[in-house]
């Protein structure tokens, strides 16, 4: 009887023809240095596999562990981590390989072997938080990290009714209690908290004390899984009006039925409207707290940069008052701001770029006057200083704050200088009336400021005055 020829091949089969390690083997398919399988799912033809090259196929692996690739991945978040994002596991890079992202080279398959190319590639796209959030789901305590939370407000949260698990892992105490069961929370659905349920001042739970009451206690919890919304309550999560949202229920017809309420009233469910938003572009899931650029310099002049995570801008409306600035910092950044604001004169904040407004800087006089630590660990650091010291920061990346200078004099035709509508210029060495070779006498402020806005608004009323005259 004659030897039978085989013609299908699985992945050990083939990695035994060519007889290289059935982890090459993966990783050749998985990057295309040989083709797909063929004949089906895991299956190659005879003359795919004897097309490959051995030697190449066996020069191509390189595997690394599980927590290799969780560390390279965590230090692509950013250094220091972002306050909202927890580390990246051994067993999130298990998710990634039944995900699809990262080919399975061997090795446990909750903690499995892959390819340190693949995690470089994975790790330069811009898009990994959004990744990791969409395919690795997370336990309480890495939940309670990504909301920004204590573990007893996360615990809250599910008592509430608004998370429920997605899965289970059974994780091996040894001595602390044995084989456990542990509950996994899509990470989606917990970065999507802070959007679903904007009643809930998220920042006054973020910043509540270790050992006090969660804000989040006194709610109550959802009946019967009954989370319904009015088409205000919509508009508030898309940060529309209400008019907005019946403009899109009439010209989308696959937009959420009601469920309850009256013609007038109609309640819809709230996870099948948040889907729809999100199908829609009308929300976005966020990938991770807001950040504020500082570059901060002491007494001595030198610069230094530092960064906040989630920070709060609050700017005084009156020249008397005062503006602060807090955001979660390292314990080693927060003691480097408050060594270098200890002088007498503060520090000056040589460039501030934080979202919803422009570059500032502060020429003096920036002090700490706070620094709390949260029960989820965070530190979190408050900065203040004069309101009418505040200005517009020079366009350069060292900064430094922009200032108009008021002529004492009138000015002739000869001025070469930018002038603004507060009345003030910035001097060019070159100009005949204000340049290096004259020095006029001139009345600073910052410019962009409080003074600088209201001598702005001055001059255009005693421009309409003398108009209507």
């Amino acid at each position: 009887m004659g030897r039978v020829v085989r013609e299908v091949f699985g992945e050990s089969e083939a990695a035994g023809r060519l007889r290289v390690p059935v982890a090459a083997w993966r990783w050749a398919t998985g990057s295309g240095l040989v083709p797909a399988a063929d004949v089906g799912p895991g299956r190659w033809s005879r003359a795919v596999v004897e097309a490959a090259d051995p030697e190449a196929v066996r020069a191509a692996l390189r595997g690394i562990e599980a927590g290799v690739a969780a560390d390279r991945l965590t230090e692509a978040l950013g250094v220091p981590l972002p306050i909202l994002r927890p580390r990246v596991t051994a067993s999130a890079v298990g998710h990634l390989v039944r995900a699809g992202l990262l080919v399975y080279l061997g090795g446990d398959p909750q903690f499995p072997v892959v390819h340190p190319d693949q995690v470089g590639a994975l790790a330069r796209r811009r898009d990994l938080p959004a990744v990791l959030d969409r395919h690795v789901p997370l336990g309480p305590e890495q939940a309670a990290v990504r909301l920004g939370v204590r573990r007893s407000d996360f615990d809250q949260v599910v008592r509430l009714g608004w998370l429920a698990p997605v899965a289970t892992v059974e994780i091996d105490y040894k001595h602390h209690g044995g084989v456990t069961t542990v509950p996994l929370y899509d990470a989606q659905e917990i970065a999507l908290l802070e959007v679903v349920r904007p009643f809930v001042d998220w920042r006054a739970v973020r910043t509540v004390c270790a050992g006090r009451r969660s804000p989040l206690a006194s709610l109550t919890p959802l009946v019967s899984g009954e989370d319904w919304v009015l088409l205000a309550e919509v508009a508030r999560i898309a940060r529309v009006g209400r008019a907005a949202v019946v403009n899109w229920r009439r010209r989308h017809p696959d937009f959420p039925d009601p469920v309850a309420g009256t013609d007038v009233h109609p309640q819809f469910d709230r996870r099948a409207v948040v889907a729809w938003l999100l199908v829609h572009d009308k929300i976005g899931v966020p990938t991770g707290p807001t950040i504020a650029a500082l570059v901060l310099a002491g007494p001595g002049g030198a610069t230094h940069r530092f960064r906040l995570d989630d920070p709060w801008l609050a700017l005084a409306d009156d020249a008397a008052g005062e503006d602060t600035l807090s955001g979660w910092s390292t314990d080693d950044d927060a003691d480097a701001i408050t060594a270098l604001a200890a002088g007498e004169f503060g520090a000056s904040l040589r460039r501030l770029t934080a979202t919803g407004t422009g570059p500032l800087a502060v020429p003096g006089e920036v002090r700490v006057i706070d620094r709390f630590r949260s029960g989820s660990g965070g530190l979190r650091l408050t900065l203040a200083w004069p309101a009418g010291l505040r200005g517009t920061a020079g366009s350069g990346l060292a900064g430094g704050v922009v200032r108009h200078g008021l002529a004492y004099a009138g000015s002739g035709g000869t001025c070469v200088c930018a002038r603004y509508d507060c009345g003030g210029v910035v001097p060019v060495s070159w100009c005949a009336e204000h340049g290096d070779a004259v020095g006029p006498v001139l009345e600073w402020h910052p410019g962009g400021g409080i003074r600088c806005t209201d001598l702005s608004r001055s001059r255009g009323l005693a421009a309409v005055a003398g108009r209507a005259d």
